[in-house]
């Protein structure tokens, strides 16, 4: 029998298992083509309530919201068996692979974002985002749209694919989550030298304990991590030379470890999947890749990057602390934020409110191109 067992995707599509597809979407009931909702600002829709035990299996989205930024102010919210703290809680544009407001087209295994040209009346429209994380749930699912911006979501189309089987869910399969984090900006920790240019390698500082690096997820239980989105907004320079934060390394504290990380990196584009910089600016490859690149110097501006571990999960049994130097030793200080993606098993630790809507929004706007001031 093992050899007809399969080992990816494709493989396993020959082999037919019980269970009832279904649909959540934004269909007009009255048969016309209004096929979507509207959301008033300052409201929650929800987009799924489902009773039983199934998985969810893709969720397809897109707005129209003419509030500036609204990508950071629409916050997505995912409940699973009935729990009241959600396990997934992050800006809309954020979770689905870009940050700072930004809408931008791209392609990953689990995530992706199809954005184009085309504008509307008021400006342009946000992406269709897809999203092909599994999300099991034992008793009941509640996904849910929170519209903190000050105008109405005008559009709001959606697709929930979703299946529900008769058997319960086995004990060793793990619930999603993902959450949002920032830090704005980021508390630089400067070192001095006496060399006039260093190479990066002859930067000035040391870090051996990580307690100063930027967290992107601080999880207790039994679970594994499977990637993030990190966001950067790149305005500081601790010298002449390199005026990115690329220098800052990887770090993953694996139950309770204080030092060394059983996972230790080289640099922020290495763990992403790149080397020396990000030379060929945007990208997006199945497991890693950069949705935004927003200066082909690799210095100032805006950067958002991806980085899947479906292939190689981090895991954990009793806790888990993903984080990343801002620069090396920590010796920048600018803008952070991320979204981190695991699945773990029984009770998440709580997962706080978000900052407040202005606290969340982009230093430097607008939408497209190279910054200004």
């Amino acid at each position: 029998m093992e050899f007809w067992q399969p080992n990816s995707p494709l493989g396993g599509l020959a082999h037919v298992k019980s269970g009832r597809s279904r649909r959540e979407s934004s269909w007009d009931r009255s048969g016309g083509n209004r096929d979507f909702a509207v959301v008033p600002a300052g409201e929650t829709f929800v987009i799924a309530d489902i009773s039983g035990a199934g998985r969810i299996e893709h969720i397809w989205l897109t707005t129209r919201c003419y509030s500036e930024k609204y990508l950071r102010k629409l916050v997505i919210e995912m409940f699973w068996d009935g729990e009241e703290n959600p396990s997934v809680r992050a800006p809309l544009g954020d979770f689905f692979g870009v940050g700072h407001a930004v809408a931008k087209h791209y392609i990953s295994l689990p995530l992706n974002a199809v954005f184009g040209p085309r504008r509307g009346p008021k400006g342009p429209f946000a992406a269709a985002m897809n999203c092909y994380f599994p999300m099991p749930f034992g008793s009941h699912a509640r996904i849910q749209l929170r519209n903190e911006s000050d105008q109405p979501i005008e559009n709001l189309f959606y697709y929930v694919d979703y299946e529900l089987s008769e058997e319960p869910i086995p004990d060793d399969v793990a619930r999603f989550h993902a959450y949002y984090r920032q830090e704005k900006p980021t508390t630089a920790v400067r070192h001095t030298t006496d060399l006039e240019n260093p190479a990066p390698w002859d930067l000035p500082g040391t870090n051996l304990t990580g307690d100063d690096n930027y967290v992107i997820l601080d999880a207790t239980g039994t679970g594994h991590y499977v990637g993030c989105v990190l966001s950067i907004d790149n305005f500081d320079a601790s010298n002449q030379v390199f005026t990115w934060p690329g220098e800052g390394d990887d770090m993953f504290f694996i139950d309770g470890q204080v030092w060394p990380p059983s996972l230790h990196g080289t640099g922020t584009e290495d763990y992403f999947g790149a080397a020396w910089g990000f030379p060929s600016g945007e990208y997006a490859g199945p497991y890693h890749g950069i949705t935004l690149g927003a200066s082909p110097q690799e210095h100032f501006g805006l950067w958002s990057m991806f980085r899947w571990h479906i292939e190689d999960p981090v895991r954990f049994e009793t806790s888990l602390r993903v984080s990343i130097e801002h620069g090396h030793a920590n010796d920048q200080g600018n803008d952070y934020s991320s979204v981190a993606y695991w699945y773990q098993l029984g009770e998440h630790a709580p997962h706080a409110e978000l900052p407040p809507v202005e606290e969340r929004l982009p230093r430097r706007w607008p939408e497209h191109g190279l910054w200004d001031e």
